[in-house]
């Protein structure tokens, strides 16, 4: 196809939903259990005001390779504007050009609470039906709808920064049909939950080991730095698995994961990879009495699995417009 195809935000949610965006991050992961994936190291690149640029690059099989550029600015969220900004470049697996440019946000969103939601299935008791959720952002709403779709749920509590003014709670249950409570703290929502999602950008823990009950599987979505640390030390002291999307980027990248390492608390070799579990080479959990932490700080790979798919699905929709670089 002559051109390079722009996707917009609203071109990728036309044809991304939740169920493709799981079913691309479940080859994601299954392919770099499996090392069929290629992935370049991770960059990321400190700003003021606990800014931070990232770029990612990788390849599957079958595929070209796929780039994202982007960017964290918390205080976007003040500004009524989204904390994530990205684009994601698509190459031609046979000669290199480029041939999609696609709307990095939109993409960033579904794949990462979609991953987390590949992660619980495998992590998480099958029975997991009470949810807690740190953060009301675009994240967080994602994750309680990504959630729902891989575990029975049945009731949810989430807890923000501003709850005064919040209306994720209310918004989420009528649209999911689901008990969405606003809980008064973090600790009111997260005790009791087996399943607990922290999807802020804190740099100080805003769930504490001691909270959880046995058989929780905690996953944070917002430790993508070694700055950010969304749990505490006891989290990961408790904790049966440490689970990670990759173990080289999160010893280097993810918050908790690093801290732990630096204290003594947690050996280098015991942080296990998602891919093994999720290509079926390694189980998930010992027991459901088991504590499970799950960091994902993102990888290149959920970015070239869910852009293939957006960009044959624009194709056969018609979506984007092509354009001539």
């Amino acid at each position: 196809m002559a051109g390079v195809l722009l996707l917009s935000a609203a071109d990728v949610r036309a044809v991304f939903d939740l169920p493709a965006a799981i079913a691309s991050q479940r080859a994601a992961f299954g392919a770099l259990g499996r090392g069929e994936a290629r992935l370049a190291p991770r960059v990321l690149l400190d700003g003021p005001d606990g800014d931070v640029a990232f770029s990612y690059v990788s390849r599957l099989p079958g595929t070209g390779a796929v780039a994202k550029f982007g960017s964290v600015t918390p205080a976007n969220a003040a500004r009524g504007l989204p904390t994530v900004a990205a684009l994601v470049t698509v190459q031609d697996p046979a000669d290199g050009r480029p041939v999609a440019i696609i709307e990095g946000e939109a993409v960033t969103t579904l794949r990462t609470s979609a991953a987390s939601a590949v992660a619980a299935d495998h992590l998480a008791v099958p029975h997991a039906s009470r949810l807690a959720v740190v953060g009301c952002g675009v994240q967080g709403r994602a994750h309680v709808r990504a959630m729902a779709a891989v575990r029975p749920i049945e009731r949810v509590a989430m807890t923000c920064r501003h709850p005064d003014t919040c209306t994720a709670a209310s918004e989420l249950s009528g649209e999911l049909e689901l008990p969405v409570e606003a809980a008064a703290s973090a600790r009111a929502a997260v005790e009791g939950a087996q399943i607990v999602v922290t999807a802020t950008t804190s740099v100080e823990p805003v769930v504490l080991g001691a909270w959880l009950d046995a058989g929780c599987t905690v996953v944070s979505v917002g430790s993508f730095a070694p700055d950010r640390a969304e749990v505490d030390g006891e989290t990961l002291t408790r904790a049966a698995s440490v689970v990670v999307d990759e173990v080289t980027t999160a010893l280097e990248h993810a918050g908790p994961v690093v801290a732990a390492v630096r204290d003594g608390l947690l050996d280098p070799g015991d942080v296990r990879p998602l891919g093994p579990i999720a290509a079926g080479l390694a189980a998930g959990r010992g027991s459901a009495a088991d504590i499970v932490f799950y960091n994902s700080v993102g990888v290149g790979v959920q970015d070239t699995a869910a852009a293939s798919v957006i960009v044959e699905r624009a194709r056969e929709a018609g979506a984007g417009r092509l354009v001539d670089l």
